[in-house]
């Protein structure tokens, strides 16, 4: 059960009203890494949760938060298009190629939404929740969870430089803000699990013999021409502990040549396959 509060989760105030930057804002809303995305990801994360019930919890909270997102995005995106031109007349008559499409701003926002936002992204294409992932493996999904933020404050830092407008930067710096928290609270579930040592690899209740561990750790050079690079994954200790990590340079395929035979009878393949 969800409840509703009338009042927005943070201020949205538009100095300014700028159709294209509503535009933009779609990609908060509807593209992959907006707040429909995390929204859905946390909350279906959560109605999968087993084990502590506090991860649940914490889950569904954070969920919720996101969908407030999603409500004062949109506000923010209706406040955009305040003022934007209702007939093809009106912005012909500032230009006849009609101002470059309308200024760059988004038709269907004025042919389908009546000024308002959509479930879409800054192209106009429906999020359709592909991206959106739930293993059931606390640590997996903790992981793809700070991922997801940290493409969020990457978007919301990009919609901040594109504006001048005080009231959006307001607004966008709190977003900024909330996504640095939520990266924070993913990655402090990974060390409250015992960190990246107990939590890696993922999932960590595999058998060690169900793994074929002497390839767990080398890093493979695949290059034809060019010499390994050097860093943290080609020496030293594995971050799980278990292993050292090594360099194999172009080594020797360890499988066979694939060859699927002739084809079985009445598959409709050709004479010559046959």
């Amino acid at each position: 059960m969800f409840h509703h509060s009338s009042k927005l989760q943070y201020e949205v105030r538009v100095d300014r009203p700028d159709p294209q930057f509503a535009k933009f804002l779609q990609q908060a809303i509807g593209g992959v890494e907006g707040e429909i995305r995390v929204a859905m990801q946390y909350f279906f994360q959560a109605m999968g949760a087993r084990g502590d019930a506090k991860y649940r919890d914490m889950l569904m909270m954070t969920a919720t938060e996101e969908l407030s997102h999603i409500e004062f995005l949109g506000h923010a995106v209706a406040l955009n298009l305040e003022g934007a031109p209702l007939t093809v007349q009106e912005e012909a008559a500032k230009d006849p190629i009609v101002n470059a499409i309308m200024g760059g701003a988004n038709p269907r926002h004025i042919l389908s939404s009546g000024l308002s936002a959509m479930p879409v992204n800054a192209n106009g294409v429906p999020f359709d929740m592909s991206h959106v992932y739930a293993t059931g493996n606390l640590a997996a999904d903790m992981m793809a969870n700070a991922t997801a933020e940290s493409g969020g404050r990457v978007l919301a830092s990009r919609l901040y430089n594109m504006t001048d407008d005080s009231g959006m930067k307001d607004m966008l710096s709190f977003l900024i803000a909330r996504d640095t928290m939520h990266q924070q609270q993913w990655l402090a579930v990974i060390e409250e699990l015992g960190g990246w040592e107990k939590a890696l690899p993922v999932p960590n209740s595999t058998p060690k013999e169900h793994e074929a561990m002497e390839h767990s750790y080398y890093f493979l050079n695949t290059s034809l021409d060019e010499p390994t690079p050097q860093g943290r994954w080609t020496s030293g200790p594995s971050l799980d502990g278990r292993s050292e990590f090594s360099v194999r340079e172009r080594p020797e395929p360890l499988g066979q040549k694939p060859d699927l035979g002739k084809a079985r009878p009445h598959s409709s393949t050709q004479i010559e396959q046959q």
